[in-house]
């Protein structure tokens, strides 16, 4: 897991009595997951140890408190940060489906966390976070914690010579209730070098995974082509010899190709009850070291994945870009539009299949509820992120070479000028998206028929041209469409941006003609005058992506935005909130964090000061005054 994730949705709350400690949670109604925390702080860190028998203690007192949250509750005062605790643990007991408990030292433990257990049903892990991993995870590279893997009994194993001092290759058999429970603990952070995440049992190769599973588990392996896996380092038994027989522990392990079959088991034993005592899964791990991890893996994968195909944008899925970008667009809240109130999210799928797996995720009611929050028509992936890109920025020729063309030129033109991924970025990325579906819903009007997708490139770019990337993005994102005065000038500029794509100087295809330098040239000398209403709500100056390659890193738009709201008026919601219950507890007690980091002097993170804003603007649409005691 990544730290900055847990942090971000973490709300301080202390109680302590006979049998029952925890010191905060973190908990939103869009995760399915629920977060409780315990500190054990030591004044002398280096010279005292957590024992295990320690660590067991404060794992129980954690379990014990969302046992009897719902109890303890009413020993507390309404307007305690305790009892807004109690309250969203007991709500979120009812919709979780795991519960994650933490204990944070700031000395060394003697021993690993204890074992998965459950909380009425409930899957309960326990994660340690002493000095040791801390420090592991502050000076990592790696995109999250490295997985740790156990294997009771030992994996039978067979080494291959390696003529490299930092690669080396093994051969195993894992049992398909190992690989399942291994999904079923770590999810899609097992697959974070894949390229893609679980595509479903749409996909032919998927369905015949799940056949087999499910009809002749006794010949999977034999059907299946198994996984290929890395990791950083490995333990193992050995013979008299001095070599490698069993297979004991694994650091680091990712699974980068294979992540289908994987899942595929996961998913067959949940929702398909299929007995996998049976199938067995052959596994090629190749253990690499972890400073050659970027240049190794994606060659590993390139060059073993013949099951689905794999595309040039599926390989770029963990660049730090695309990263950046999933964390921050799945943290905005995009404002209510509708009248009805809800605010939504946007989804980048950074790894193909990421969406239909994340909509496939807990009950009926979840999966309804997951729809509301993240909309289908609000999904969008690399390929589109490179579309809208290049369209704004006047190159619509690259966009019509195709998706695979396109995004290879994006991340090429990424390279060289990486632009600052912030929330202030992403909103505008956004508003960029919403500004090309407009335009291709009024191409599809205008009966642009097959040469729609073209238009549509083209009118975005003459436009953008037009207005000197003037567009007022920030008025198309708050509003999450385009104003009447802009649709109406897109009607009368994309006939003209139509007829120059679709009458080729050179040559007659349209298609080869669109994807020449010389019909953009075509199409930027359209006659097309700005009309005077839409001159008039353009931006003062050009809107251009700040960039990391030639300047400090611009603030977040978001906590700059929260900075300028004192840290009364946050502290006043919190009190108003309490007052006429229109909040919901976890809401009340962010925005009294705010308050007291911003009196603090404290940074308050991307992600916080996101969900921060929205709650602010939930209060003020159900009647929060500023002037509130302020």
């Amino acid at each position: 897991m990544t730290l900055p994730s847990v942090w971000d949705s973490l709300l301080t709350a202390y109680h302590k009595s006979l049998g029952v400690m925890v010191n905060g949670y973190g908990w939103s109604p869009s995760t399915d997951s629920l977060d409780l925390f315990v500190t054990d702080f030591r004044a002398f860190p280096l010279e005292d140890k957590i024992s295990k028998a320690q660590s067991d203690a404060h794992f129980k007192r954690l379990l014990t408190f969302a046992r009897r949250c719902g109890t303890l509750r009413l020993d507390m005062g309404e307007h305690t940060d305790m009892y807004d605790m109690c309250v969203t643990v007991e709500k979120a007991l009812a919709q979780v489906s795991r519960i994650r408990l933490f204990l944070l030292t700031n000395c060394a433990a003697t021993a690993s966390a204890p074992e998965a257990t459950d909380l009425n049903g409930i899957p309960v892990t326990h994660e340690l976070w002493d000095l040791r991993r801390l420090h592991r995870h502050a000076t990592s590279g790696t995109l999250s914690e490295p997985i740790v893997v156990d294997f009771v009994p030992p994996l039978r194993c067979l080494g291959a010579e390696s003529t490299e001092p930092d690669y080396s290759v093994m051969l195993a058999v894992a049992e398909g209730q190992v690989l399942a429970q291994l999904y079923a603990d770590h999810g899609p952070r097992l697959l974070e070098l894949n390229v893609r995440s679980f595509l479903q049992a749409r996909g032919a190769v998927n369905r015949g995974i799940r056949d087999t599973l499910l009809r002749a588990p006794g010949r999977f392996m034999a059907y299946n082509n198994g996984i290929t896996a890395t990791a950083s380092r490995v333990e193992f038994l050995c013979d008299e010899a001095g070599q490698p027989t069993h297979i004991t522990r694994i650091y680091g392990l990712q699974i980068v190709n294979g992540g289908q079959t994987t899942a595929s088991l996961h998913h067959a034993l949940t929702r398909d009850k299929a007995d996998l005592s049976q199938v067995r899964v052959q596994m090629k791990l190749s253990v690499v070291d972890p400073a050659r991890l970027s240049e190794i893996v994606p060659k590993i994968s390139m060059y073993s994945n013949t099951q689905n195909k794999v595309t040039l944008v599926d390989f770029s899925s963990n660049h730090e870009f695309h990263v950046a970008v999933q964390r921050i667009t799945r943290a905005l809240w995009a404002p209510a539009v509708d009248g009805s109130g809800q605010e939504t999210h946007w989804f980048y799928e950074r790894a193909r299949g990421q969406y239909t797996d994340a909509a496939g995720k807990g009950s009926a009611a979840q999966q309804r509820q997951f729809k509301v929050l993240w909309p289908t028509r609000q999904k969008f992936a690399k390929s589109d992120l490179a579309k809208f890109a290049h369209s704004w920025d006047q190159l619509p020729h690259l966009v019509s070479r195709g998706a695979q063309k396109n995004f290879g030129e994006f991340m090429i033109r990424l390279e060289k000028d990486t632009p600052t991924v912030d929330a202030r970025y992403c909103q505008r990325l956004l508003a960029k998206a919403i500004l090309f579906k407009a335009v291709d819903r009024v191409a599809a009007a205008l009966n642009a028929g097959s040469h729609k997708s073209l238009v549509t490139t083209y009118t975005v770019a003459r436009l953008s041209q037009a207005v000197n990337k003037r567009i007022d993005l920030d008025r198309i994102w708050r509003e999450q469409q385009i104003s009447p005065i802009l649709q109406s000038a897109l009607y009368e500029l994309c006939p003209k941006v139509m007829a120059a794509v679709t009458t080729p100087l050179r040559g007659n295809h349209v298609g080869e003609w669109a994807k020449q330098a010389g019909c953009w040239e075509a199409v930027s000398r359209v006659p097309w005058r700005v009309p005077e209403a839409l001159a008039a709500e353009l931006a003062a100056y050009p809107i251009e992506d700040a960039s990391t390659t030639n300047e400090d890193e611009a603030p977040n738009a978001d906590a700059a935005e929260v900075a300028t709201i004192t840290a009364q008026e946050w502290l006043a919601i919190e009190r108003w909130a309490k007052e006429t219950r229109n909040l919901e507890p976890w809401q009340r007690q962010l925005a009294a964090t705010i308050g007291r980091r911003l009196a603090a002097s404290e940074e308050i993170s991307d992600t916080q000061a996101a969900q921060a804003l929205h709650v602010r603007h939930e209060a003020l649409r159900v009647g929060f005054n500023p002037a509130y005691d302020v």
